[in-house]
């Protein structure tokens, strides 16, 4: 059993090393799956504003406003939504809209044979009833199903989807955002692999190469399960990133930190996005 433990340890070892000489950048992610479905949780009361102001950040004067997408809305997309959605109304560096892209589809409303657009239905009744239901988002959250629309004018890209509907959603990400003022996070749990040399390629390096024009991507990567983040259950996750700025990095980390889900920030992309693959 020890020796398993040992080559175990020496194999994860001997990846982290490998996709670090490949990418030559850092990495990470997180995956979540729900449980029962609780009482309804809502998210709204932490956005009154007369009780909640801007939090004031220590932030370049002449850095413009974070826009934030996150590219997903399954049960984790929505789940970390929840975290997002306080955060932008509270930090005054962000917009106070979040765009959350949403790959549009008929849901059943309240068990009977009407149905409506998902996306129309998070707008109006601020929960994602098929993929995180029984969780209110914040009312900040817009559900968009036009991915053009979604990413236009972003700053923050947040990937939190199967990585296989990738490289055909981000050409048409790239051709909206600025790649050099855009930011991206991966939440995308997992590895890729090259189809000529077979070897493991990091899904935050993957991203960057489609995007290209020096666009970096970091990675959120904890043992996290969405319905618990979403209910404000205490967790904790590593963000792994490095955009070049302190400013720009903190103001990463604190558009995911908040009192019930703890962020600290690493600078090894490729170590925790293989450790958290």
């Amino acid at each position: 059993m020890v020796a398993n433990n040992y080559l175990t340890t020496y194999l994860l070892l001997l990846l982290v090393f490998s996709l670090r000489h490949c990418s030559g950048l850092d990495r990470s992610s997180t995956t979540a799956s729900t449980r029962h479905k609780p009482p309804i949780l809502s998210s709204s009361s932490s956005l009154d504003k007369s009780s909640h102001q801007k939090a004031t950040q220590t932030t370049s004067s002449n850095m413009e406003n974070e826009q934030i997408c996150i590219i997903g809305s399954g049960n984790w997309g929505s789940a970390i939504a929840t975290v997002v959605g306080r955060n932008a109304h509270r930090l005054s560096f962000c917009n106070n809209q979040v765009r959350m892209w949403v790959f549009e589809e008929d849901v059943q409303i309240n068990n009977s044979h009407q149905t409506a657009k998902l996306s129309n239905v998070i707008n109006e009744q601020h929960e994602n009833i098929k993929y995180l239901p029984g969780v209110k988002l914040p009312e900040n959250v817009q559900a968009v199903p036009s991915l053009e629309e979604a990413v236009r004018d972003a700053t923050v890209l947040i990937f939190v989807l199967p990585h296989q509907f990738l490289p055909k959603l981000l050409p048409t990400i790239r051709a909206h955002v600025n790649p050099t003022r855009c930011h991206g996070i991966s939440l995308i749990k997992g590895l890729d692999f090259d189809a000529d040399t077979k070897l493991p390629v990091l899904i935050s390096k993957s991203i960057e190469n489609v995007m290209g024009n020096q666009f970096r991507c970091g990675v959120l990567m904890g043992a996290n399960v969405a319905d618990e983040v979403a209910r404000q259950r205490t967790c904790e996750s590593t963000l792994a990133c490095d955009f070049g700025s302190d400013s720009v990095n903190e103001r990463i980390r604190q558009i995911f930190d908040e009192e019930h889900f703890r962020v600290s920030r690493i600078t090894d992309v490729a170590g925790a996005e293989a450790c958290g693959a």
